[in-house]
This record gives C-alpha cells, structure tokens and sequence, in this order.
C-alpha cells in the first residue's frame, strides 16, 4: 500500500496555473474525476485484495484451529484414556503396595515369632544345662562343671547379640566370679573323719556307766597286797573277821550312794541292754550323715549331725576324754559342711525366669 500511495499524491496535486477556458476547465474536472475513480478503483482493489488475504488468513487460521482443535480433542481423549489407565494401574498399584505392606507386616511378625522362639529356646536350654551341672557340681563335689556351663552359657549369649537377654549375661558373670572365689569341699576328708567316729561309738563310756566303772576301779584299788594278806594271817580270827565285815558294809554303802550332778535324768534311767540300741541309733545317725555328705545335701547332714551331739552330750559322759574329742570332732565337721556349701546360682535363675517371662 506505500508503493501505491504516489499516484493519489500525483493525481491530487493542483495544475499549473493556466488560463482558464471553458472547455479546459471542465476537462479538467473529468479528469480529476477519472483520476479519483482510478485511484478508488485500486484503492478497492487493494482493499478486497487485503480483506482477501485476511479472509484467505482467517480461513487458514480458522482450519488450523479446527485441526488444533481436533487434535487437542484427540489428545483430550487420550489423556482421558491415560488417565483412566493410570487410575486403574494406581489403583492395582496401592492394592498390590497394601498387599505387600500385610505381607511385609505378615513376615515381620513372623521373624519377631521367630525370634522370640529362638530366644526362649536358647533360655530354656541355658537353663536346663545350668540345672544339669549344678545337680553334677552337688554330686561330685566339684565346681568345674558349674564353671563350664556358665562359660558355655555366657557365649551363646554373646553370639546370640539379643539385647533383652544382657541382663543374663550379667548375672552369669557375677555368679561365675562368686564360683571362682568359692572353696572346694574336701569330701574324703569329711567322710574319713565321719568313719574314725563311727568307730570311736563302742568305747565312748555312757553316764550310767560311771557309777559301775568307779566301783569297778574302788575295788580293784582296795586289792590287797601279798603284803597285806600275810599279815591279814597273822591277826587274830576275830579280828579279821571283823575287819572284813566293815570293809564289805563300807564298800557296799559306797556303791549304793553316790553323790552328783545330772543335767539329764533319763540317761541315768538307761538300761544296760538298752546301750546297745544307744550306740548303734547313734552310728546310724553318724552313717546317715555319711550319706547326706555323698549326696551333697549338707542341710541333711548337719541335722544328722546336730542330732548325735544332743545325743552325745545327753547319754554319753561329758568329763570323759573321747567323749571331749568326739563333740569336737561333730562340732568341726558341721561347721566345715556349712563352709563348703555348694554355691547357688540365684542370679542366673532368677534373669532367665524374668528373660523367659519376655520382661
């Protein structure tokens, strides 16, 4: 449209100054009019050749909307039809994602199952083998089986890396320290001991014994000499009758009465045929005591033992030498026994209840 612009300017400049005529005058208008209509007929020409090509430019841009507008509904419906496809696969997705979660949920309570029974296994079995050497420490006198299977204990724990069962490990070390500081009981000492006493019951001399044995030895201290039974002959009949007659009467009232102290008064009532049974009740405590010790159950031991000293201090003369070395002697192996205890596990026991409990 610039390029065109000139010939309006052309035709609409004003003619040079003439001497107006009549005919020139209205050539002149026809021209100007012709000039007018040319420049209106390209100006319209140019005009509907514009709003040609805007028309031919609204089409184009009118089918390019459509074939957009076509094709954003295609790819409306395909991202519907993905969408819809995306939702049914989320959907499948969290189903399988809440599946695997129940399995995951499934399989952690199983492996915690497990575990727990892996650990109440392995505390039973701690426990069990605890009591087994426990019952062999007790039978044999000897604390190396209690040692070992704490020991033994001790790492299967650590390599079970279970923390809840620390505190068992802790009590184990602790008992097994007390052991280590523990004495060992020497049983054949005790039992030798217990046989020299047994032995020594026979000759123990009884309380209502001793009145018989004082006469026993008054008589044989008032044992006439050679000596004296020769002179004895030589006196006259009377004489010696009647010296014999007050010796008798004097030796006869000494046996009958005789002054002293009695704690006990039925073991002065004892019969002689009744020492016997005395005697032997007595081994059979000293034996059951025996026994006890062998099955290291000192608790039946030392009442075995304090049952022959009553015994002893009751029936048996306390003045006497054997009867003295024999209460010592009862005395000293019940206060060894009492030493030597076999030492409890109460620590260990007691952690692996509260373990098998799940505290």
């Amino acid at each position: 449209m610039s390029n065109e612009s000139p010939p309006e300017l052309t035709a609409s400049a004003p003619p040079a100054p003439r001497t107006p005529t009549p005919s020139s005058g209205s050539g002149a208008a026809l021209f100007t009019l012709s000039v007018i209509s040319m420049a209106a007929l390209v100006g319209s020409a140019l005009l509907w050749q514009r709003l040609s090509s805007i028309q031919e430019q609204l089409a184009r841009q009118t089918a390019d909307s459509g074939a957009q507008a076509i094709e954003a509904r295609a790819l409306a419906q395909q991202a519907q039809d993905l969408a819809r496809d995306t939702s049914a696969r989320l959907a499948v997705a969290e189903a399988r994602v809440g599946e695997v979660a129940l399995q995951r949920s499934q399989l952690e309570e199983l492996m915690q199952s497990l575990s727990r029974s892996r650990d109440e296994n392995l505390v039973v079995d701690i426990d069990a083998g605890l009591r087994l050497a426990q019952q062999q420490a007790q039978l044999t006198g000897s604390l190396q089986p209690l040692v070992a299977a704490l020991r033994s204990a001790s790492q299967r724990i650590e390599r079970a890396a279970q923390p809840r069962l620390a505190p068992v490990q802790r009590a184990m070390g602790q008992d097994l320290e007390r052991l280590e500081h523990a004495s060992v009981t020497d049983t054949a000492g005790l039992l030798g001991r217990l046989d020299d006493l047994v032995r020594q019951v026979d000759d123990l001399p009884l309380v209502s014994g001793v009145a018989q044995a004082a006469a026993m030895r008054h008589q044989a201290g008032n044992g006439q000499p050679a000596a004296a039974a020769a002179a004895a002959a030589s006196e006259p009949r009377w004489q010696a009758a009647l010296r014999r007659t007050w010796e008798g009467v004097r030796d006869e009232t000494r046996g009958l009465v005789r002054v002293s102290r009695i704690d006990h008064p039925d073991a002065m009532l004892l019969a002689p045929d009744q020492a016997f049974f005395l005697r032997e009740n007595l081994k059979l405590k000293l034996l059951n005591a025996r026994l006890a010790l062998l099955a290291r159950r000192m608790d039946s031991a030392r009442t075995d033992l304090a049952a022959a000293t009553a015994a002893l201090n009751k029936y048996f003369d306390p003045a006497s030498r054997r009867t003295q070395n024999a209460a010592t002697a009862l005395q000293q192996l019940q206060s060894h026994m009492k030493a030597a205890e076999t030492p409890q596990l109460d620590d260990t026991f007691a952690a692996l209840a509260t373990a098998a409990a799940g505290r």
